[in-house]
């Protein structure tokens, strides 16, 4: 016996707003029936619903919108995730056409609905329109450049380490490095450090403002292949080995580009804000929220400063292998 197969159930509140969306777009149509221009180059027909085209454009927009893809990435149409957004695409359109047959459209808990989806749309596409003519590829290389000036390169040591429980270990095994005995053995027979000590105590490539304040204040000056400490630390004694020092390598520009664009963005999005309200009259007709007592109270915001362009640098510092 052949064992039925179940399509995924949207959930309800994400359904009810694509239904609006799909009611819109019903209304829009009118009585003309589908519409079989492409509405962007390229773009395939890929579903057809009582005369009215689903288009590939149309259920890649739906997948967006559920966070199942990202934007601009693709969507194979061949793909399982392709069809079932598909069928739910179809199940929105078959839903938004019953409800407009039931006149449920011209309700006026729904004239506000489909209005107040529609302010959404636009604002979503007069944003899109603002953004895609602003964060060109030409301004985000601009500001990285820019940054780049302005970056400062700091140092950055490899090292490894060996750390000991007590400083007469310590002692000893500063006596064994001065010998001539392996660095990374004696960190594999006797470092306490777990997360180095299998791997001859090696910390990789880091700056000193992310370590411990013992380890900054011990390096500063060293040289590579320095041998420094034994210093006291949190729980014990370390010794380190410089293996090299250089200066901070530059974030790339595709690492930066993603900081660069949300920042372009968010520029671009609040100067328009201000420059709609600046010629709005916007009234707020409702007080100042008040505090109520035994609610817990917002911590009070900080100091309103200019966002700031991203870093040059990279944005969290860490040991680098």
């Amino acid at each position: 016996m052949t064992k039925p197969t179940f399509r995924r159930i949207p959930n309800a509140l994400a359904l009810a707003g694509a239904v609006i969306a799909a009611a819109l777009a019903l209304a829009a149509c009118g009585d003309r029936g589908g519409v079989d221009t492409a509405p962007q180059p390229g773009d395939t027909a890929v579903a057809k619903v009582d005369g009215q085209t689903v288009w590939a454009s149309d259920v890649k927009r739906e997948a967006v919108a559920q966070g199942l893809i990202g934007e601009g990435e693709p969507l194979d149409v061949s793909s399982d995730l392709f069809r079932r957004v598909l069928d739910e695409v179809v199940d929105q359109k078959l839903l938004a056409a019953e409800a407009i047959k039931r006149k449920l459209d011209k309700e006026p808990a729904a004239e506000k609905r489909l209005a107040a989806a529609r302010e959404r749309i636009l604002g979503d596409m007069l944003v899109e329109s603002v953004v895609t003519d602003a964060v060109t590829d030409n301004a985000i290389r601009g500001l990285y450049q820019e940054q780049l000036k302005l970056a400062k390169q700091s140092e950055e040591f490899r090292a490894r380490q060996i750390v000991v429980a007590t400083e007469a270990e310590a002692q000893a095994v500063a006596k064994l490095i001065s010998t001539g005995a392996s660095f990374e053995a004696l960190a594999m027979e006797r470092s306490t450090d777990a997360a180095t000590r299998f791997n001859g105590g090696d910390l990789g490539y880091f700056t000193t403002d992310v370590m411990p304040e013992a380890y900054a204040a011990n390096l500063k000056g060293a040289k590579a292949g320095d041998i420094v400490g034994p210093f006291a630390i949190e729980g014990g004694w370390a010794i380190l080995k410089v293996e090299d020092k250089r200066l901070e390598q530059p974030i790339t520009f595709e690492a930066a580009r993603p900081q660069i664009v949300r920042f372009l963005t968010y520029d671009q999005v609040r100067d328009l804000l201000e420059k709609l309200r600046s010629k709005a009259k916007v009234q707020t007709l409702i007080g100042q929220p008040q505090d109520v007592p035994g609610q817990p109270q917002e911590p009070a915001d900080a100091p309103r400063t200019q966002p700031q362009a991203p870093s040059a640098t990279a944005p969290a510092k860490a040991a680098k292998p």
